[in-house]
């Protein structure tokens, strides 16, 4: 570049500075100061809620004790007494990665974050930051470095609908600011970069993050001589009050606009500042009818069932949501009785072990891997486990684990499905470690958990459940599984508009991320708890319906997780002593002397389903089941109890939820891979025996029929529906949709027979 380019160039920088200079001029205060309501409405477009009242005392500097001050400089910008305005090289990087989608950040001093919230709003656009940056230019010699401190510190948002540092001491210590101490007022300070996510009181599970926030601006103001080493190291984390509600939230609607607030703020769609200034119409994917549905369910359940005088029942709190498994939208959710009386969502937090809801990550894991036990045998539903209580998990190198079963019940030699029917925790201990603790915490993860769930930690004990995931979270994954391993993340919120413009939201991506036919072989092994398991409870919604109890720790909480084809709900019974937030066990709650998943959770689920699917065609699960579904060929029985064939599992859908057709539907008819049945070979039988029970079917018509097949050995695919051996098949009907029918004949040597007749 010659010298005169370079001259020229920088007489262009240089006028463009001076006309941007000239042509920007400091602005009245922005509607920030008299901030809008945002409105949120139900997926058809009725209101929910409105919120948006601000709640601002200005105080001025003089007020504000001075470890306060320098904590909030610790915090957001320690170099504001000696910086200009602006920070340029900030400002380009900011700006180069909003432009380069590498995400949105401030790039500001405090003189910027001031006149951002005071004169022009919380948009991130270039146009607005060009104009921050000649406003803060001016504002800088018009006002001193006090003066504009002590306007951000009036005008900056703190969460709990707290603009300023006084309205902030209130909301969280109950005192006013002249009155805050260092440790508090650090607290404080730290909430300015992610205000609800650091309310301890809000979202508990987020408490080591917002201590490592305040210990970052404690150790700031020891590193700028602010605060003494000594005072620093006695200091204690400084505990705020429970939050409580905004007027106008009460019922579920607080819950659904925190809810909201949460996925627009941590998909950052919308920043919490923007959305504190209000002014947008956000239509969420909520259907009014589920909705209350889901009240009415928790309605006659639970409440209408509590005794005010039994104090266990006064303990008690429900959270529950339900997914579109084909599209994520969520489509109800009930956060707890009242907003304005309980005011942390059971819905979206993750503070409570999921039990063994999580023992369907396990078998998905082990049908995914192929996994086989310790002496080598494929894991399927008919593979036989030792079921002893406090059985020593077998493989593990770690401290000894002797998991513990229900009330102490040992049971001997048990399949799979059986011990997923009773719940068995010693099986799951063992098959975790079979599978491998790695692989099942991977497959958890790749269903919908978090990776950063809560104790969500790779040891035999996985398998039980210790990990601490949201009701909404296990929703999403169970919402895989009817998804047929198919997985996207949820989306509560359709569409956001302000002043007529849309903003953009995040498309949504699916991904296989499991075969489907092991998400598939899950699902009928998890009819069968619904069917004759410890979920039989939810068979009063009256839909074919795959899902799994589960119980905290101690009792603590209580769920249910299932789906049908088109619906994935998951319900938690939860204990909370209402006074000081801690976890209790709910014996006693309900009159009952333990309350379990397939008690009111799965009543709750039952009544929930029903309703929300009423008028609605019944949907039959469309299943391909892998080889995971059968027990492998053997001529003589395994030599360890920790693992081996079985005889035909016996579950099966229940045939008053599954009526069988008269003629096959149409779809998959596949067992393990999805093939054509006529491209498999088939091992003959000689047609003998009476037809099996149909084991492992789960679909009328012959779609997909696996299990024990009795008399003439096995081939490696049958298909019938009670009816017409396939050759290979040893008996008629040895594979049947659902049970046993009338002897049909046995087909050539590697050809299917066309199914007649399905069994009762």
């Amino acid at each position: 570049m010659t010298l005169g380019a370079v001259l020229f160039l920088a007489l262009l920088l240089i006028g463009g500075f001076a006309a941007g200079y000239a042509l920007v001029h400091i602005p009245p205060a922005n509607a920030t100061a008299t901030a809008q309501s945002n409105v949120y409405l139900y997926e058809d477009g009725s209101q929910i809620a409105r919120d948006g009242e601000v709640n601002r005392e200005n105080v001025p500097l003089a007020d504000v004790p001075l470890t306060v001050q320098r904590a909030v400089l610790a915090a957001e910008d320690r170099d504001f007494y000696s910086e200009r305005a602006v920070d340029p090289q900030a400002m380009v990087r900011a700006a180069w990665n909003t432009l380069t989608g590498k995400g949105k950040q401030s790039g500001s001093t405090i003189t910027q974050q001031y006149v951002k919230n005071y004169y022009l709003g919380q948009e991130q656009t270039l146009s607005r930051k060009w104009k921050e940056f000649f406003i803060s230019v001016k504002l800088s010699r018009e006002q001193s470095k006090n003066e504009i401190l002590q306007g951000y510190l009036n005008t900056s948002y703190f969460g709990r609908n707290a603009y300023g540092v006084q309205a902030a001491a209130q909301a969280y210590y109950g005192k006013d600011i002249e009155d805050i101490d260092t440790a508090e007022g650090a607290y404080l300070a730290s909430l300015l970069n992610a205000p609800s996510a650091f309310d301890t009181s809000l979202h508990p599970e987020n408490r080591g993050a917002a201590v490592a926030r305040w210990n970052y601006t404690l150790d700031g103001m020891v590193k700028e001589k602010w605060l003494d080493p000594a005072e620093r190291a006695v200091l204690t984390f400084p505990e705020p009050l429970r939050a409580r509600p905004a007027g106008g939230l009460s019922g579920q609607r607080g819950y659904v606009v925190q809810a909201v607030e949460d996925y627009l703020t941590g998909h950052r769609i919308l920043d919490e500042n923007t959305l504190a200034a209000g002014g947008y119409r956000i239509t969420t994917t909520l259907e009014r009818a589920k909705q209350n549905a889901f009240v009415r369910a928790v309605e006659d359940q639970v409440t209408s069932r509590l005794d005010p005088d039994r104090k266990a029942d006064r303990n008690i709190r429900v959270g529950g949501a339900s997914i579109d498994p084909a599209t994520g939208r969520v489509l109800a959710m009930y956060g707890g009785v009242d907003y304005t009386r309980q005011y942390v969502n059971n819905a979206t937090r993750r503070d409570y072990q999921v039990g063994s809801t999580f023992k369907p990550f396990v078998l998905a894991a082990a049908f995914e891997n192929h996994s086989r036990t310790q002496d080598g045998r494929l894991i399927t539903p008919d593979t036989i486990y030792d079921g002893t209580d406090r059985r020593t998990v077998q493989g593990w190198s770690g401290r000894p684990y002797s998991p513990e079963n229900e009330d102490g019940h040992s049971y001997g030699p048990i399949t799979v499905a059986e011990a997923t029917d009773k719940s068995v925790n010693s099986v799951y201990a063992q098959m975790a470690m079979d599978v491998g603790p790695d692989r099942v915490k991977r497959t958890a993860i790749a269903l919908g958990l978090p990776a950063s769930t809560p104790d969500l930690t790779p040891s035999p004990s996985i398998a039980l459940g210790p990990a601490t995931a949201s009701v909404l979270d296990m929703a999403e994954a169970y919402a895989t599984l009817a998804n047929h391993g198919r997985h996207g993340t949820y989306t509560i919120v359709a569409k956001v508009t302000k002043d007529g413009q849309e903003v953009p939201l995040p498309g949504r991506r699916s991904r296989q991320v499991i075969d489907r036919e092991a998400a598939d072989t899950t699902t009928a092994v998890l009819q069968s708890v619904v069917n004759g398991g410890t979920g039989t409870a939810a068979l009063s919604a009256g839909r074919p319906a795959a899902g799994k109890t589960g119980t905290a720790e101690e009792d603590r909480a209580a769920w249910f997780a299932g789906y049908t084809p088109e619906l994935a709900t998951v319900v938690a019974v939860m204990g909370q002593d209402p006074d000081t937030g801690a976890q209790k066990p709910l014996y006693g709650a309900l009159g009952l002397p333990r309350v379990n998943g397939g008690g009111a959770p799965a009543r709750i689920w039952g009544q929930f389903t029903g309703m929300a699917l009423e008028g609605e065609e019944i949907v039959e699960f469309r299943l391909w089941l892998g080889p995971n579904a059968r027990d492998e060929p053997r001529t003589s029985p395994p030599p360890s109890p920790t693992g081996a064939a079985s005889p035909p599992w016996p579950g099966r859908p229940s045939p008053a939820q599954s009526p069988p057709p008269t003629a096959p539907p149409p779809g998959p008819t596949t067992v393990g891979s999805p093939r054509p049945v006529d491209d498999q070979a088939a091992t003959a039988g000689d047609g003998s025996g009476a037809g099996g029970d149909g084991g492992f079917g789960t679909e009328p018509g012959g779609d997909l029929s696996i299990g024990g097949l009795p008399d003439g050995g096995i081939g490696s695919i049958g298909v019938g529906a009670g009816a017409g051996s396939v050759g290979g098949v040893g008996g008629a009907g040895g594979v049947g949709g659902v049970g046993a029918g009338p002897e049909g004949p046995a087909g050539p040597l590697g050809a299917p027979v066309t199914p007649q007749a399905t069994g009762p």
